[in-house]
């Protein structure tokens, strides 16, 4: 009976519907949530410079602060826009995508097929905002040093330096600006090339794959720009764009690897849910939440819990070894 109340508790089901609408705003929640954890870990890291610590972990703090306020702002419309097209899908979608988007399902809303097409919009707005999520976030990081560890040399590079920014109250789109947007997604969705993949991808785990990209493509931003950044010290660069780099890598490569450790257990577990909830409305939105909850809890348990102690070890000692021997 206690195995059972999970498959029905309406916590989890709020979640996996969440996950289901806004995908990228849910990753980024998460990661808010994670992001509480990594700072104390990293700082408790022994044999490691001090300053190190300190840059590391004013980066995981900005990131993610970053990440999940440009998500608020950006993904919200995008959600509301596609959930339009769900509601309406022969206003939007034309008759022939709507034929080879409906994979046999008696509503397009539950098909595997369609549920790509608009998980490739939803989570793909991460992969967009990676980039200015990593300017920001290595703008940010001198400010915030600052602010936590005053007394370190950082503090004379940027003294002059402020970040302002304000954050408008969110309004409510009115449904002409909703139909805008949602025709403007439902012209990516019509187009043969999204189509197509929905054919060939449809029954895979791309949700983690974008999920993963994201992941690369933020890092390797954030690296070449810290290596750009006259306001953070040149001795602490190579360490902070090292723990960066090793940090997104482990959490990548770990990911696929307990992914696919966790294959079966997860096809049990939404088998299961599908009988406890089989007369749900929701379940075809709930099953869709499953696939994007199980990467960004796998990917958020190892780059924020697991391996901040290893990066920040191994980013200290690399970097104390190319200042040994510089090239």
């Amino acid at each position: 009976m206690k195995v059972q109340s999970i498959y029905n508790s309406k916590a989890l089901k709020h979640t996996l519907k969440f996950a289901s609408e806004n995908g990228a705003l849910f990753a980024a929640t998460a990661s808010l949530a994670f992001s509480t954890i990594r700072p104390v870990i990293i700082m408790a890291t022994p044999h490691t410079d001090k300053e190190n610590r300190q840059y590391a972990s004013t980066k995981s703090i900005a990131s993610t602060l970053t990440g999940y306020l440009l998500m608020l702002v950006a993904s919200l419309p995008v959600a509301n826009a596609v959930k339009n097209i769900d509601n309406n899908p022969k206003k939007f979608l034309k008759p022939e995508t709507v034929k080879r988007l409906i994979y046999g399902k008696k509503s397009i809303k539950s098909s595997p097929k369609y549920n790509f097409a608009t998980q490739l919009i939803k989570l793909g707005l991460g992969f967009l905002i990676a980039v200015p999520k990593s300017v920001i976030t290595c703008a940010i990081i001198p400010p915030i040093m600052n602010k936590l560890y005053g007394n370190n040399e950082n503090q004379k590079k940027s003294k002059d330096t402020s970040f302002k920014g304000s954050c408008s109250g969110i309004q409510n789109k009115s449904s002409k600006l909703t139909d805008k947007l949602s025709k403007g997604i439902a012209s990516i969705i019509n187009s043969n090339t999204v189509i197509n993949m929905a054919d060939k991808f449809h029954n895979t785990i791309f949700e983690q794959h974008i999920i993963s990209l994201t992941d690369i493509l933020a890092t390797s931003a954030f690296i070449n720009l810290t290596a750009k950044n006259n306001r953070i010290n040149d001795d602490r660069k190579k360490a902070l764009m090292y723990n960066a780099g090793i940090s997104t890598a482990l959490s990548v490569t770990g990911g696929y690897a307990i992914n696919k450790l966790t294959e079966k257990s997860t096809d049990k577990f939404v088998e299961n849910f599908k009988i406890a909830n089989k007369n749900s409305k929701n379940l075809d939105k709930y099953i869709e939440g499953i696939r994007v909850v199980k990467p960004v809890l796998i990917l958020g348990t190892i780059y924020y819990i697991l391996i901040p102690l290893i990066s920040t070890f191994l980013s200290d000692k690399f970097d104390k070894k190319s200042k040994k021997n510089p090239v």
